[in-house]
C-alpha cells in the first residue's frame, strides 16, 4: 500500500518530465524554424483585412488564444469555428483576409469545408499542422511544421504537448508580426482598457459603422443578384425601397437555409427571404450597447438608420469589437 509521501514523490517527478518533455518539444520546434515561418510572418502583416483562425477541438481552444493575442498586439483577428463558418459564419471572412489552419493530424474532416471555401474566395491559408505531408498541408500556402515526438499523456493521446507547441508557434508568430508592423508599447497601451476605457464609453455606432458602397437591392432582386454581395460583402445585404428604407437584411445564414430547401434558389426574390423588421441601430447609439443586442442575437451585422428609417450605414459585430467598444 503506497504512502500520501510516496505518492506526492511520484507526482513530483511525474509533472517535472511533463514540463521537460514539452520544453524539449519547444525547443525543437525553435531549431527547425525556417523560411516558411518568414513567409507566414510576411503575409500576415500585409494583410489588409483580419486574420481568421481556425481549429476544431483542442486546437480550436490555441486558436482562440492566438486571435486574441494577436488583436491585443495590434493585428486584427477573429476565430471562427470550423463548422458554424458553414452555416453563416462564413460570412465575416473578406478577400483581404488571411487565415491560420490549426489541425494536429491535418486530416480532421470537419476543417476542409471551411478550408474549400477560403480558397474559393482567394484567401491566402497557413497551417499550423502536426504532419507537414498531410491534406491540410498540401492545401496551404504556408505550412508550418508543428510536429512533436510523443504527447505529455502517457497514452500518447491526450493533446498536452502538441497543444504547447501549437501555442508557442502561435505566439511567435504574434509577436514577429508585430515588430514588423511597428507596433509600440504606446499602440499596446491604447489597446487595453487603462488606455482604451474613454473611448469605449464614447465610442458611437457612428464611428465605426461603413458609410459608403453599401450592400442594398430592392425586393423584387433575386438571390442570383444577392449571392454575389453576400460573398463581396462580409455576409449581410440590406433589401431597401425607392427611397433607400429599410425592408429586411439577407444573410449568409438565410442563402444557406434556402440552399438547403430549394434547388432554384437562384431565382427566389429576397424579398421572400429576407428577415423583415430586423433589428436596427441609429449613428449616435453608443457600440457598447449595440454589442450587446447583437450577441443576445447572435447577429453579425446590422443597418444603421435615420429617423425615417432610411438606410445610413452598416455596423459589423467584429468592427465594433476591434475598435474597443466592448
Amino acid at each position: 500500500m503506497s504512502r500520501p509521501a510516496d505518492e506526492g514523490a511520484a507526482a513530483l517527478v511525474r509533472g517535472r518530465e511533463v514540463l521537460r518533455q514539452e520544453a524539449a518539444a519547444v525547443a525543437a520546434l525553435a531549431e527547425r524554424l525556417d523560411e516558411r515561418f518568414a513567409r507566414a510572418v510576411a503575409l500576415v502583416a500585409a494583410c489588409r483585412g483580419r486574420v481568421v483562425v481556425t481549429g476544431l477541438g483542442k486546437s480550436g481552444i490555441v486558436a482562440r488564444k492566438i486571435a486574441a493575442t494577436m488583436t491585443s498586439t495590434g493585428t486584427p483577428a477573429t476565430f471562427v469555428h470550423p463548422v458554424d463558418s458553414l452555416h453563416g459564419d462564413l460570412g465575416i471572412v473578406g478577400r483581404d483576409d488571411v487565415a491560420i489552419v490549426l489541425s494536429k493530424s491535418g486530416e480532421t474532416d470537419e476543417i476542409f469545408g471551411l478550408v474549400a471555401q477560403l480558397k474559393r474566395l482567394g484567401v491566402p491559408i497557413i497551417a499550423m499542422v502536426g504532419e507537414p505531408a498531410s491534406t491540410l498541408a498540401r492545401h496551404a500556402d504556408v505550412v508550418l511544421d508543428a510536429a512533436v515526438e510523443a504527447e505529455a499523456c502517457p497514452f500518447d493521446l491526450a493533446p498536452t504537448t502538441s497543444t504547447t507547441v501549437a501555442l508557442a508557434l502561435g505566439d511567435a508568430l504574434a509577436v514577429a508580426v508585430y515588430e514588423a508592423r511597428g507596433f509600440r508599447e504606446e499602440d499596446f497601451a491604447a489597446l487595453h482598457p487603462g488606455g482604451a476605457l474613454g473611448r469605449r464609453l464614447l465610442l458611437t455606432v457612428g464611428d465605426v459603422m461603413v458609410r459608403d458602397d453599401l450592400p442594398t437591392l430592392g425586393p423584387d432582386a433575386t438571390m442570383r443578384e444577392c449571392v454575389v454581395l453576400l460573398a463581396e460583402r462580409r455576409g449581410t445585404v440590406v433589401a431597401v425601397d425607392g427611397g433607400n428604407v429599410v425592408l429586411g437584411v439577407v444573410t449568409s445564414g438565410d442563402l444557406t437555409r434556402l440552399m438547403e430547401r430549394r434547388a432554384d434558389f437562384l431565382d427566389v426574390a429576397i424579398g421572400s427571404v429576407m428577415t423583415r423588421a430586423p433589428k436596427l441601430a441609429r449613428a449616435d447609439e453608443l457600440g457598447g450597447a449595440v454589442v450587446l443586442r447583437m450577441e443576445q442575437k447572435g447577429i453579425m451585422a446590422i443597418p444603421v438608420v435615420d429617423d425615417a428609417q432610411r438606410l445610413v450605414g452598416i455596423v459589423h459585430l467584429h468592427d465594433l469589437l476591434r475598435a474597443g467598444a466592448a
